[in-house]
C-alpha cells in the first residue's frame, strides 16, 4: 500500500511539470522570430491570403485562447503538421524516435556492464595500481568531448580502416548494431567514466560502513557481504545519476547523430531549426521533456523498489 501511495504521489507531482512543459513548448513557437504563415505562403503572398491563413490556424486569437487550443490538441495527440514535410508532427516523431531510442539503448548496453566491472575492481583494490589506473582513465574520459571522439573514430575506423560505416542506420537488427557502433562507443566512452567514478566512490564509502564491520564480525564471507549488502546500497546514487544522464543523452544525442548522419530525433531537430519548422520544434521539445519526466519517474520507482525506505 505504501508503494502504491508513493506511485500516486509521484504521478501527482508530474501534473504541474507537464503543465509547465506545455507552456514552455507553446511559448517557444511564439518567441521564435519570423511568421510561420509567411514561411508557408512565401514572400509574395498577399495580405488577404496571410490574414485568411492566420484565421484558419487560429493565430488571430488571443494568446490564452491559442494556448488552450494547443493543450486540447496535445491531449488528443495532435501536435500540428510539419511545414517542411507536410506531414503530422507526431508521425515524423514516431518515424525518427526508434532510431534515437535504439542508439541510447545501445549506449547503455555498452556502458552499464563496463561501469560495474571497473567500479567494483577499483573499489576492491582501493589504493593499488588497478584503482589508480581506472581513476586516471575516468578523469581522462570525462575531459574528452564527445564530438571530438566521434570525429576521430569516424575518420580512423570508418574512413581510413573502413571497419564501420560512418552514416546511416542500417537494415535489420545486426545492421543497426553495425552502423551505430561508432556513435555508441563515442558516447559510452564519455558516459562510463562519470558513472564509474560515482559508483566507485559509493562502494568505497559503503565498505567502511558499520554494518559491514558487523557482518564481518559475524563471520560472513566477503563475497556474500559485497553482493548482498555493499553493492545494493551503493547502486542507488549511481542509479539516480544514470537517470539524469539518460535524460541528457536524449537531447545530447544530436551531436553524434549529426557527425554520423544518423536519422534520429537530433537530426530532425537540427533540420527543423534550420528550416524554421516551428511545429516540429515545438513537438520535439514537448517529447524531449515528456521522455525526461518518464525516465525520472522510472528511476524513482526503481529506487523505491531497491530501497523501500525511500518510499517514506
Amino acid at each position: 500500500m505504501h508503494y502504491l501511495t508513493f506511485i500516486g504521489r509521484r504521478l501527482l507531482h508530474i501534473v504541474p511539470v507537464l503543465i509547465g512543459i506545455s507552456l514552455v513548448s507553446f511559448l517557444l513557437v511564439m518567441l521564435v522570430p519570423g511568421d510561420p504563415v509567411r514561411l508557408v505562403l512565401g514572400p509574395r503572398a498577399t495580405d488577404d491570403a496571410v490574414a485568411a491563413m492566420r484565421e484558419a490556424w487560429g493565430l488571430d486569437r488571443s494568446l490564452l485562447s491559442q494556448y488552450l487550443t494547443y493543450v486540447g490538441n496535445v491531449v488528443q495527440g495532435n501536435l500540428g503538421d510539419s511545414l517542411k514535410y507536410r506531414l503530422p508532427v507526431w508521425d515524423l516523431i514516431a518515424q525518427y524516435l526508434p532510431r534515437t531510442a535504439f542508439l541510447i539503448g545501445y549506449v547503455l548496453a555498452m556502458t552499464v556492464p563496463v561501469t560495474v566491472l571497473l567500479a567494483v575492481t577499483a573499489a576492491r583494490r582501493e589504493g593499488d595500481w588497478p584503482d589508480q589506473v581506472i581513476r586516471l582513465l575516468s578523469v581522462l574520459g570525462m575531459t574528452i568531448p564527445v564530438f571530438w571522439l566521434a570525429v576521430i573514430f569516424a575518420r580512423l575506423f570508418g574512413i581510413q580502416l573502413g571497419w564501420f560505416p560512418v552514416s546511416g542506420y542500417g537494415e535489420g537488427f545486426l545492421g543497426h548494431l553495425h552502423h551505430l557502433f561508432l556513435p555508441a562507443v563515442s558516447t559510452s566512452l564519455w558516459l562510463a567514466p562519470v558513472l564509474t567514478r560515482n559508483l566507485r566512490g559509493a562502494l568505497v564509502q559503503q565498505m567502511d560502513a558499520d554494518y559491514v564491520a558487523a557482518c564481518r564480525a559475524k563471520g560472513l564471507p566477503e563475497r556474500l557481504i559485497f553482493r548482498r549488502h555493499i553493492l545494493p546500497n551503493s547502486v542507488l546514487p549511481t542509479l539516480n545519476l544514470l537517470g539524469v544522464m539518460i535524460a541528457f543523452l536524449i537531447g545530447g544525442s544530436v551531436v553524434v547523430e549529426i557527425v554520423y548522419a544518423v536519422p534520429g530525433l537530433g537530426a530532425l531537430m537540427i533540420g527543423a531549426v534550420l528550416g524554421r519548422d516551428y511545429f516540429v520544434i515545438q513537438g520535439l521539445t514537448l517529447v524531449y521533456a515528456l521522455v525526461t519526466v518518464l525516465v525520472t519517474l522510472v528511476i524513482d520507482l526503481l529506487t523505491a523498489a531497491i530501497d523501500p525506505r525511500t518510499v517514506g
